[in-house]
């Protein structure tokens, strides 16, 4: 069974994803820096996909089962571990 998000919300410091079965996530900006440095007009930019969010404007693609097992931006640990 695939969980997916019901609504997101941010404040100054967090995104917060309500799932469908209830559980809402409290998830730092810093875990992802393209949202941590967007502007709050930016980070509403989003669309809520079948197992995720995705942001056109911000490239940017975060997975609720990701998100479930504690990962952040896989994306930048790639980069500095290729470098």
């Amino acid at each position: 069974m695939s969980i997916s998000a019901k609504a997101l919300r941010f404040d100054d410091d967090n995104m917060w994803v309500e799932l469908m079965d209830g559980r809402t996530l409290g998830i730092p900006l810093a875990w992802f820096p393209r949202l941590l440095h967007a502007s709050p007009e930016q980070r509403q930019g989003f669309e809520i996909i079948h197992d995720g969010v995705h942001w056109d404007a911000l490239d940017e693609d975060i997975s609720i089962p990701g998100l479930l097992a504690g990962h952040g931006d896989l994306t930048r640990r790639r980069s500095i571990a290729a470098e």
